[in-house]
């Protein structure tokens, strides 16, 4: 396992990048502790998996070093850093059986006979794929053969990271939840320091101790699920965490009043923000209160799925989104409020401190 140091990565897939738009990853500076379990999440295109391949050595950094313990990587090969890594598709030798498709990392680096039996072994019967030990992996299903790549990754004990992109693309929902938990089982047991990428939030939200939310080549929050959800950073993180997610309202700033349109809200403090700035509120629907007081609301739609209803609606010509309980009434003439410690206040899109 090693502690991972990003060193101001900036990367960019032109020859000569000349300003921030140049670049995919705009730039990270970040420290991953030893054997932490950590998450890049962000939408296609956001540069996560470019920042996978940098720390694996796939792609060397326009700018910034890799430090492994301390040392400085950047210029070695995937192998010399002694990473797994396990992509979006199977990787994996079809003329072998999948026994061997494990044992062949295990072999290249001459571990004893018995040693590679014993991780083997242990590694098929925790991505079930024990009774397929002796079959060759050509004529198995596309699930089947990713869970083979995953136990590539997962078979080795000697490992600085293992890094995953997007490994469970092709697995169905089920597996999924298997193989996360089993993922979480076998970190809390061994201690590898595993960064995953994914698009999927309730992947990261699972699977990592951290989250790192990316938007356009930037690491726009760094936080537990809870701190994700109660406290977004940055607009994008409200948007993309949670379902639905944030609602957010373009608001003028008056002290501890916030003026939308021509409603008012009272905020719990009042933020300093510059002259100029975008200002917004933020508040989950989780925090919108649905009843016979407060800012009038017209309903177009109520979504009821199962455990809570969703209540779609617009708030002076803005779309809304609450959540109500799953009996919860919801009146003829409605109206909202917020939960004071719900709203969040944003100036040109980063999350504002309200002071008392």
């Amino acid at each position: 396992m090693a502690r991972i140091d990003l060193d101001h990565i900036r990367h960019s897939y032109l020859p000569n990048p000349k300003s921030d738009a140049d670049f995919a990853l705009k730039e990270v500076h970040h420290q991953w502790d030893d054997g932490g379990a950590y998450a890049l999440l962000g939408p296609s295109g956001c540069g996560k998996t470019s920042l996978l391949n940098i720390i694996s050595g796939l792609v060397h950094p326009s700018r910034g070093r890799i430090l492994f313990d301390g040392m400085d990587v950047t210029a070695l090969t995937p192998e010399q850093r002694n990473i797994a890594q396990v992509f979006q598709f199977p990787v994996i030798y079809d003329t072998m059986t999948v026994y061997d498709n494990l044992a062949f990392p295990l072999r290249n680096r001459r571990f004893a006979e018995d040693d590679i039996k014993r991780k083997v072994t242990e590694t098929l019967e925790m991505i079930d794929l024990s009774d397929l030990a002796h079959r060759k992996a050509r004529g198995l299903t596309a699930d089947q053969k990713q869970k083979i790549s995953l136990g590539r990754g997962l078979v080795r004990s000697d490992v600085n990271a293992i890094l995953f992109d997007e490994p469970l693309t092709v697995i169905d929902p089920h597996m999924k939840w298997v193989l996360r938990s089993q993922l979480k089982q076998l970190h809390k047991r061994f201690g590898h320091t595993m960064v995953y990428v994914t698009h999927d939030q309730t992947e990261a939200l699972t699977f990592a101790d951290k989250v790192m939310v990316m938007y356009e080549g930037v690491i726009v929050q760094i936080g537990t699920p809870s701190e994700l959800f109660e406290r977004p950073s940055h607009t994008f993180v409200g948007y993309f965490i949670g379902s639905p997610g944030m609602n957010v309202f373009p608001v003028a700033l008056d002290g501890a009043v916030a003026r939308l349109g021509n409603q008012s809200v009272d905020l719990p403090g009042s933020a300093r923000v510059e002259a100029g700035a975008k200002t917004e509120l933020g508040v989950r629907p989780e925090y919108v209160q649905v009843g016979r007081q407060g800012l009038p609301i017209t309903i177009h739609a109520v979504e009821d799925i199962g455990r809570h209803k969703i209540v779609r609606a617009r708030l002076d010509g803005l779309d809304l989104a609450a959540i109500v309980p799953e009996h919860g009434e919801i009146p003829a003439d409605p109206h909202i409020t917020f939960d004071p410690k719900g709203i969040n206040i944003y100036a040109n899109s980063w999350r504002q401190d309200l002071r008392g």
